[in-house]
């Protein structure tokens, strides 16, 4: 079986264990959240991961930073989702420590191959 480029990186396979944290820890969210923020957490996880590996299938270097940017993006927007969800106390101490620590080492692992892209 063929192993494409994006299945290398480590900030993908991060990523991929992100989202499967993520869908995890949101299945212990209240009912009513199942269309508010475990919806949302849910896509802007699975997005960062997509957005990597859509990113190394593009042609020029620049669409390539395109797309990590988009990446970096999303893993902004499951930290502020994640900050909501420990302030609603819908997550424990631990797990939102584990989910910054997490997006803390995939945004610096995205920043730096954008950047990667950009000089290259």
């Amino acid at each position: 079986m063929h192993i494409y480029s994006f299945e290398k990186l480590d900030v993908w396979k991060e990523a991929i264990q992100l989202a499967v944290k993520t869908y995890k820890i949101t299945d212990l969210y209240p009912s009513e959240e199942k269309f508010g923020l475990i919806s949302q957490m849910r896509r802007c996880s699975v997005s960062v991961s997509s957005n990597i590996a859509e990113g190394t299938a593009r042609l020029t270097n620049k669409d390539k930073a395109h797309f990590m940017t988009i990446a970096y993006s999303s893993s902004f927007e499951l930290l502020n989702q994640t900050i909501i969800s420990k302030e609603l106390d819908f997550i424990s101490e631990d797990n939102y420590k584990n989910i910054r620590l997490d997006l803390e080492s995939i945004t610096n692992k995205i920043n730096a191959l954008r950047n990667h892209f950009l000089n290259s």
